[in-house]
């Protein structure tokens, strides 16, 4: 067989020869030599644990597509909804398809009266955006009840629909609450991303006006934080879903997974990261200190990227015509800067330090007037199909629950001695 690996048991003399398929070997074909022996691989980064036709991503060559389409003309001829029907649907809509769409996701926008009542009026005044995000989430499954029937593909489609539409909802009545303004209700005639910024920013009785450039452009994060693979809160997805738990409980947990600082968290590290660095003439200075191993550099490498993150790319360009509406934020200067500094120094380019997205988009959030502790909620807003589009794929393919095995590294046997004695 050209295409495999043959596997020796030196214990015994025993091989099998395993079939190498896209890259991968057999874990059931290893174990038929080796029961009881397991891979050691902590963070499964060594691991496939799926097969899926949903996302394609190659780090060392710096590509990123959505069931085949590239993500630069995905950011560039379409919009975050057309690319949300594409991730759930398989499939572009046609222009009868994106209307129907649409109107599906606009009827389905609002939230529940006694939501805003009995689920954020529970909260405490600062309470953080992304925990009072999580646990609304989760909430929305008492709400429907019929959704925990998971094994009906037209509700999984009813259910994703709804998560869809109402997690804008949900993310700006929390930005709301939080500040003490009173709630935005989902206006139908407004598309989905205008509508999101009138929910969050509306001030009175007056019409909001949408600027579109810095709709677009919000627009486009969305999409280029659709979907990005088998990352840890996709993982938490599959994981939690192959329970059959009902899809809102489901979608918090990656978004309670999103949370933290080394995922959906890592924008805003950057931010504070620039504004620690204060100026353009403090940049060499810092970079001196990151080699000493004195400062973290954030928002350059990735865990799967060996090459320029795709999506900084469209970013570096987006954060330009934002800020000819906005006005230029200081701190743009210090990023240019600092990766021209980096990319021009041999010690990052070996390592594979190149812009991630993270670096760009907490500068174009905050100069749209997001405050920092609502980025990761933006990142969920727009990782909400792609979360969605991994629970469809995993269940109608009938995946087993998820169990990994672990290396058991505690004590022997032990007697239990009397409780006077320990």
């Amino acid at each position: 067989m050209a295409d495999s690996v043959t596997i020796t048991d030196n214990r015994t003399g025993q091989t099998v020869e395993v079939p190498l398929v896209d890259g991968t070997v057999s874990a059931k074909a290893w174990s038929s030599l080796l029961p009881g022996v397991w891979f050691d691989d902590p963070s499964f980064s060594a691991t496939s644990g799926a097969d899926s036709a949903i996302t394609f991503l190659d780090g060392g060559a710096g590509l990123l597509h959505y069931r085949g389409y590239p993500i630069e003309q995905l950011a560039e001829r379409t919009t975050f909804l057309e690319v949300a029907h594409l991730l759930v649907r398989d499939e572009l809509p046609t222009a009868s398809q994106l209307k129907d769409w649409q109107r599906e996701i606009a009827e389905a926008a609002p939230i529940h009266e006694n939501f805003h009542k009995r689920i954020f009026e529970g909260f405490r005044d600062d309470a953080h955006t992304m925990g009072v995000l999580v646990s609304s989430i989760a909430a929305m499954s008492t709400f429907w009840p019929d959704s925990k029937d998971i094994e009906n593909p037209d509700q999984r489609r009813a259910e994703i629909v709804r998560l869809i539409a109402k997690m804008p909802t949900v993310a700006a009545g929390a930005y709301r609450r939080n500040v003490g303004l009173p709630y935005v209700f989902p206006d139908p005639e407004l598309d989905y991303t205008s509508n999101f910024l009138a929910m969050m920013f509306k001030v009175g009785d007056s019409p909001y006006e949408v600027n579109p450039v810095l709709r677009d452009a919000l627009d486009m994060l969305f999409v280029l934080h659709a979907d990005h693979e088998q990352n840890c809160s996709t993982t938490a997805v599959r994981v939690v879903g192959s329970s059959h738990a009902d899809p809102y409980v489901t979608v918090a947990s990656a978004a309670a997974a999103l949370y933290g600082p080394r995922h959906g968290g890592a924008n805003e590290a950057v931010l504070r990261m620039l504004e620690g660095i204060g100026d353009y003439s403090n940049v060499d200075n810092f970079i001196t200190e990151v080699k000493a191993g004195e400062q973290k550099l954030m928002g350059f490498g990735h865990r799967v990227y060996k090459n320029y993150d795709p999506r900084a790319k469209i970013l570096k360009d987006t954060a330009h015509r934002v800020f000819d509406v906005t006005g230029t934020n200081p701190l743009l200067d210090v990023a240019l800067k600092l990766e021209e500094v980096a990319l021009a120094d041999e010690y990052f380019v070996e390592r594979s330090l190149y812009p991630n997205v993270d670096f760009y988009s907490g500068l174009i959030y905050q100069s749209m007037g997001f405050p920092a502790e609502m980025f990761t909620v933006l990142f969920a807003i727009g990782r909400t199909p792609g979360w969605l589009a991994h629970w469809d794929e995993m269940l109608s393919r009938n995946s087993r629950i998820a169990r990994p095995r672990q290396r058991y590294i505690g004590p022997a046997d032990r007697d239990v001695p009397d409780i006077d004695s320990r």
